[in-house]
């Protein structure tokens, strides 16, 4: 299993060159920039870091069609893969941050586009799967240097033949982010590789089977198809420290932010403890907006059991157990481990190089 990392929107253009050179030279794959509403812009911030190295993997994560539209971030990915000469990789997303921040837009007759699901706020099911397959499809036409005759999909038409003849390496990787089964069933059909987020090793086997059953639906067999999964990463020398920061950003795990009882009372193992997480919501994204870390309202081994199931958190000693816990993701079936770092990212970067790296790979 390779490891990758991802680095904070924040990451300034000369944070994110410096910290991809280390990566590289740690043998890490691959450097991903999150993408948000705000901060830098993850295709040009990644320009630096294209420049000065010369084998690791760079891509944006995640991107979604709703706030570029696909031919355009064809254009952009595109122009970076050369910029890196053929390192660049690409996660499309039906949500994430910036889709989250837009919300969303009225057509001319007052419907919402794309349409949401009351509950989450999110785009409805079958329209998230729809625009990130047809992304995807347009890309993979733009990807291949050849003229295209314009795409009329459920959700983009592109009305103009287009075609991308500069293009003089292979790529961009294609992933789908993709973590309810429809969405893994479709990255696996017809994606590069696809990026799951804060799946617990409970919650593998059956990404896995749908992941089979996507590829099996291939109109072309792939030999080299990549599943990854998008990890907090908290360890530090100091405990307090690593606590603190994971506290802080556990409203961003992915059973809270999707408010998702079935994985809660899975990982607590009681019913009416999701339930308790469920009603504090707020103040677990209070936590996180304040950069606090204080969490009301929660008791205090609640928080500490939903760390331990959602991220890697502690003090150095707590090392060898997370490496027990990246091996298995590994004979789970991922291919790469994409592990989040927050605070002090060099130091992080560091710890993941010397000891992490050579012990899953």
């Amino acid at each position: 299993m390779d490891i990758d990392i991802i680095l904070e929107e924040h990451s300034s253009p000369d944070q994110i060159r410096e910290l991809a050179v280390a990566a590289e030279q740690f043998g890490i794959r691959a450097v991903w920039v999150s993408n948000y509403h705000q901060y830098w812009d993850a295709f040009l911030a990644l320009t630096p870091a294209a420049l000065a190295t010369s084998k690791i993997l760079l891509g944006p994560l995640a991107v979604s069609p709703w706030e570029m539209h696909p031919l355009k971030m064809a254009n952009a990915i595109l122009t970076l893969n050369e910029i890196a000469k053929g390192r660049v990789m690409l996660a499309v997303s039906g949500g994430g941050g910036c889709y989250a921040a837009i919300g969303w837009r009225a057509t001319s007759d007052g419907e919402v586009w794309p349409p949401l699901d009351p509950t989450t706020g999110f785009a409805a099911t079958n329209r998230r799967v729809r625009s990130v397959r047809e992304t995807i499809e347009i890309m993979q036409h733009a990807r291949t240097g050849q003229l295209t005759m314009g795409y009329d999909g459920g959700a983009f038409v592109i009305k103009r033949p287009f075609v991308m003849d500069w293009a003089q390496h292979d790529g961009p990787l294609l992933y789908s982010c993709s973590s309810a089964p429809m969405m893994i069933r479709m990255g696996a059909r017809v994606a590069d590789g696809l990026q799951l987020s804060d799946f617990t090793l409970d919650m593998m086997p059956a990404a896995m089977e749908n992941v089979r059953a996507g590829l099996a639906k291939r109109a072309q067999p792939v030999e080299d198809f990549r599943v990854g999964n998008f990890w907090a990463w908290h360890l530090k020398p100091d405990r307090e420290a690593s606590m603190y920061e994971a506290r802080r950003e556990l409203f961003l795990r992915g059973a809270l932010m999707g408010k998702l009882k079935p994985e809660l009372t899975m990982l607590l193992g009681d019913a009416d403890e999701a339930d308790l997480v469920l009603d504090h919501w707020p103040d677990f994204r209070k936590a996180f907006f304040t950069r606090s870390g204080k969490i009301d309202g929660v008791p205090a081994d609640i928080v500490d059991r939903l760390i331990a199931g959602l991220a890697s958190a502690g003090d150095l000693g707590d090392l060898e157990s997370q490496l027990v816990r990246f091996r298995q993701f590994a004979n789970s079936g991922l291919t790469e481990l994409s592990l989040r770092l927050h605070d002090e990212p060099m130091d992080a970067l560091q710890v993941i190089g010397e000891h992490v790296v050579p012990a899953v790979r």
